[in-house]
């Protein structure tokens, strides 16, 4: 099996992820919360956001739950591809 290929799309699938996390996190900045763009993206993000947001305590206004899922999502993809190389 072409582990390259693999990797690379491991690679590009939580880049495309941690895109959409953070369009999410800038247009809830700028639009309605009913506005379509918006709540699909919300569809897409907010089944990950909302665990870490249970276990975060408040920060005031902000919110670090999204700076957590990116973290965990890169965190994730270089073991996977740690993992698959070791293979």
């Amino acid at each position: 099996m072409n582990f390259e290929l693999l990797a690379l799309i491991i690679t590009s699938i939580a880049r495309l992820f941690i895109y959409v996390v953070i369009a999410s996190s800038l247009l809830s900045y700028f639009l309605p919360p009913y506005h379509p763009v918006r709540e699909a993206l919300d569809r897409i993000v907010d089944p990950f956001l909302n665990p870490i947001r249970n276990l975060m305590p408040r920060a005031g206004m902000i919110d670090f739950s999204p700076l957590i899922l990116i973290l965990a999502v890169e965190f994730l993809s270089r073991i996977l591809i740690t993992i698959l190389f070791s293979l």
